[in-house]
This record gives structure tokens, sequence and C-alpha cells, in this order.
């Protein structure tokens, strides 16, 4: 049934200019991750009080993936301090999501590195129709916003 999961592999960079603390701290906090999530995915960290970020981790949220509404569960797979994190869907719209923050310390600033695995039910046509652009936006989104944020 592999004919139907199309896999994808997709890594995207940002360079911000401030110490790895500060980003990493920044990263930290699974409340910013709705700062930098575009408005149209309607994204909701669900987990209540303090989240306390470490490896076993289980991080609820909601969003909305063309007017669809989703729940989606991720754990917290890697946990290194100042240098990075992984977090894998437990339960969402994807057959798998596997995300790797990756935080090296450069030029005087931090290069933020974020490798994303993961794979579409339904094949390469549904990838092509509904997914590979919201991927594309919501990265691009998340390098304006931690431009900003970091600039």
């Amino acid at each position: 049934m592999s004919f139907f999961v199309h896999h994808v592999s997709k890594r995207y960079e940002i360079w911000v200019p401030e110490k790895i603390d500060k980003v990493f701290s920044f990263f930290s906090n699974a409340r910013n991750l709705e700062r930098i999530t575009p408005d149209f995915l309607e994204f909701k960290v669900l987990n209540e009080g303090e989240i306390e970020m470490k490896e076993g981790l289980l991080i609820d949220y909601k969003l909305k993936l063309h007017g669809i509404p989703f729940r989606w569960q991720s754990e917290i797979t890697k946990w290194e301090p100042k240098s990075a994190f992984e977090d894998c869907q437990r339960r969402g719209p994807y057959v798998y999501w596997d995300h790797m923050h990756l935080f090296e310390e450069k030029d005087g600033g931090t290069l933020v590195i974020d490798s994303i695995k993961f794979a579409v039910p339904g094949g390469s046509l549904i990838y092509k129709m509904f997914v590979e652009k919201d991927v594309e936006k919501i990265f691009q989104f998340r390098t304006e916003k931690l431009q900003n944020f970091f600039g």
C-alpha cells in the first residue's frame, strides 16, 4: 500500500543575529510555535499550564488544513539543550512527521536548521495538490517571523 503514500524530506535554514542561548530558549517554549505559525492554520497549543520541554513530552495541538479541523500530538523524542531537539507526530494528519531542530553558533549569531521528514497519505497527487505549497508557506512565514523577532 506504500503506493498511496508520498515520502518527503525537506531542509530549511535561517541565520539570526542572536546568541544561541536566546534562540534555543525561544524554541524551548512550545507556546512560541503559535507565534511563528501562519494564521490560516488556526494553530493552537492545547496543553494547559507550563510546558517543560524534555524527552518524552507529549504536546497536543489543534489546527485546520484547508478548513478541515485536525488534532495533532507530537512527542519530543530528542532533547539536547542549546544544540537540538526532535519532535515526532504521534497522532495527526500525516502518516508520519519527524522534525529535527538544530542550532549552531555561526558568525556571531545562530544558524537554525529545520530538517523534516514526512509521509503524505494519498500519494504524490495529494502532496502536489494540498501539501507542498502549504509546507513552503509555513516555513516561509516562520523565516519571516524569526527574522523580525531576532533581526
